[in-house]
């Protein structure tokens, strides 16, 4: 067991009872990751050699201030502890029946700074959300074609005089999504090396003079759609694979 390991499960420890004790702040953002985290462990459930299955949908109960404080920070902390919760259940070769739902809700009978995970395994339609990470701002792919730069005609804007007017440009077709250079000056990065064109795997970092953006995808369940008052076309659906991402054949 690494230093992480043994740094994370400290951290999952200090949530139980004396957690409150311990964060007179109330509760943190990283608690309820280790917690999710401990709910898929502690919940796994063998059905094959080759398949593990763990829950998918999670009410994450807390405090009335903790839930305000929470809520507060908007849908970027559901993204990332769905990526999260994503990343785990891969590292741990975890397998879900559908898409991933998180949710907050108060529960006057637990103390601040202490949080509460219950679970459930729902099947359904997975939903698969494309983003891009800019310098900590998320946004999501809403059509086909997003322009990046410094350009105030670019789909995304970004404040970097090491970018070109329309830089890079990020095509999603509702399977897979593509990165290409539009003839900038200083040219693009993809995960370190330099590029014209390529397809993007998940966590992929892109480098524009001296932006990084990171391409996400999140399996959400399909009935859950936190941006469908901003959707422009519907190409981001897409189908679960197995459990695997890759290039659609």
């Amino acid at each position: 067991m690494g230093l992480l390991d043994n740094f994370e499960k400290g951290l999952e420890r200090a949530v139980n009872g004396a957690f409150a004790k311990t964060f007179r702040s109330g509760l943190q953002p990283v608690e309820i990751t280790s917690a999710l985290r401990r709910e898929l462990d502690t919940k796994a459930a063998v059905v094959s050699r080759d398949r593990v299955l763990v829950p998918n949908t999670f009410t994450v109960r807390m405090n009335s201030a903790d839930c305000k404080r929470m809520a507060a920070l908007g849908p970027t902390l559901i993204d990332e502890l769905t990526q999260l919760v994503q990343q785990h259940a891969a590292s741990q070769r975890f397998q879900f029946a559908g898409g991933i739902v998180i949710r907050f809700a108060e529960d006057p009978g637990l103390s601040e700074g202490m949080v509460q995970v219950d679970s459930s395994n729902v099947k359904g339609e997975i939903a698969w959300t494309p983003l891009l990470d800019i310098n900590g701002k998320r946004h999501p792919l809403l059509k086909a074609r997003t322009v990046i730069g410094r350009g105030s005609d670019a789909d995304i804007t970004v404040d970097d005089t090491g970018t070109s007017r329309r830089h890079v440009e990020i095509l999603w077709d509702g399977s897979r999504a593509k990165v290409r250079d539009l003839g900038s000056t200083n040219g693009s990065q993809l995960n370190g090396a330099a590029v014209k064109e390529a397809i993007l795997e998940p966590d992929s970092v892109i480098t524009i003079g001296r932006t990084r953006i990171v391409f996400r995808v999140l399996a959400q369940a399909a009935s859950i759609d936190q941006f469908a008052d901003r959707r422009i076309d519907d190409a981001t659906q897409r189908h679960d694979m197995g459990g695997f991402w890759g290039p659609a054949s």
